[in-house]
């Protein structure tokens, strides 16, 4: 670039703001500034496995909630630094479980359950069933944060006599029923699902399991 195009732009960047094209460079190590509002989304106050399990576990109790099971608003209210604070002084994956009921329905008792980072297999599957097995629950949900072997999966339905549901983590760091692009969902009634499932001809197997 000449000096009159070094000029030109110069000139160019003071009109919009910016009188001195090193502005616009960070001074210390000449990376260029990330813009306020997308600084305010990145979280610098501790480590990204806590903000996982922040975010995971927040949107499973806001997705219970939202299908009729009873979830404190203390729960929901609470944020990242409080759940950091709550958490780390003892940062065992055991105090993430919760259990709840449907308000409707009290005898009808879900769990959720965060599994361990490694690869879930069948001795974590019976370990876990034992924890829960005298809750008399009617579903356990599990967040996994690494696959699920092959044999573990197909030991779930053999081991637990109730309806189990797996879910990613990574499918859960995101309330994606609070995007403003997503159209409202509203839960069946047994006969509405019905009449759905005959209409289009499928079985329940068929269907992407939610948290329901």
């Amino acid at each position: 670039m000449d000096s009159a195009d070094s000029t030109a732009a110069t000139a160019a960047l003071a009109r919009n703001g910016a009188a001195d094209p090193a502005a616009a460079i960070d001074d210390d190590d000449g990376v260029p500034e990330v813009a306020a509002c997308i600084s305010s989304m990145i979280d610098r106050g501790g480590s990204v496995e806590s903000h996982r399990l922040f975010l995971a576990r927040r949107t499973a109790l806001e997705m219970l909630r939202d299908r009729g099971y009873s979830v404190p608003e203390d729960e929901l209210a609470r944020t990242l630094p409080e759940f950091r604070a709550w958490w780390a002084d003892k940062p065992e994956l055991e105090r993430l479980a919760f259990t709840t009921t449907l308000a409707s329905d009290p005898s009808n008792k879900v769990k959720v359950v965060f599994c361990p980072p490694q690869p879930v297999k069948i001795a974590l599957i019976r370990e876990i069933y034992s924890g829960v097995k005298e809750e008399n629950l009617s579903r356990l949900i599990l967040i996994l944060q690494s696959r699920i072997m092959s044999r573990a999966k197909e030991s779930i339905k053999d081991i637990f006599p109730f309806k189990v549901d797996t879910f990613q983590i990574t499918e859960l760091l995101v309330n994606i029923t609070k995007h403003v692009l997503k159209p409202k969902h509203e839960v069946l009634t047994p006969e509405e699902k019905a009449k759905l499932l005959k209409e289009y001809n499928v079985v329940d197997s068929q269907v992407r399991s939610s948290i329901i």
